[in-house]
């Protein structure tokens, strides 16, 4: 199956700066995270608040960043996500973030979210009916 890419824009803030006068590499976990919440709510017109309802949530299984150029203060970038797969209770998301001017990828990589029961605490099938609706 193949999935929509969407795009999100966000600026680089004072405190995302480390001592090496760039982007910490941990706030490019927030910065795809921040991505996708937008973009669930957004592009797949099903926001967290609605998985919570549900009694579900997601909790990040695999992180994996490659770091290509650094992001400065006051960079302008551009996340662009994409569902790679969804088997069983996982979802593996693919995303690039690239400096918008000149636009140059600054990262890229995957996350696999596992959905969860939160009563539970424990894993479940992704339902049907999220997976047509990521199925854009």
């Amino acid at each position: 199956m193949k999935y929509s890419r969407f795009e999100t824009e966000l600026i680089v803030r004072p405190d995302d700066i480390d001592m090496n006068n760039h982007v910490h590499n941990s706030k490019y976990l927030d910065y795809v995270l921040a991505a996708r919440y937008d973009q669930m709510k957004r592009c797949y017109k099903m926001s967290m608040d609605e998985f919570l309802a549900m009694g579900m949530n997601w909790v990040v299984k695999v992180c994996s960043i490659q770091f290509k150029r650094p992001l400065v203060l006051g960079d302008a970038m551009i996340v662009r996500t994409w569902i790679h797969a969804i088997n069983g209770s996982e979802v593996t998301v693919h995303f690039e973030i690239y400096k918008k001017e000149p636009p140059k990828i600054s990262a890229g990589g995957q996350f696999v979210y596992t959905m969860i029961n939160i009563k539970t605490g424990r894993a479940e099938h992704v339902p049907q009916h999220i997976i047509d609706k990521y199925s854009i």
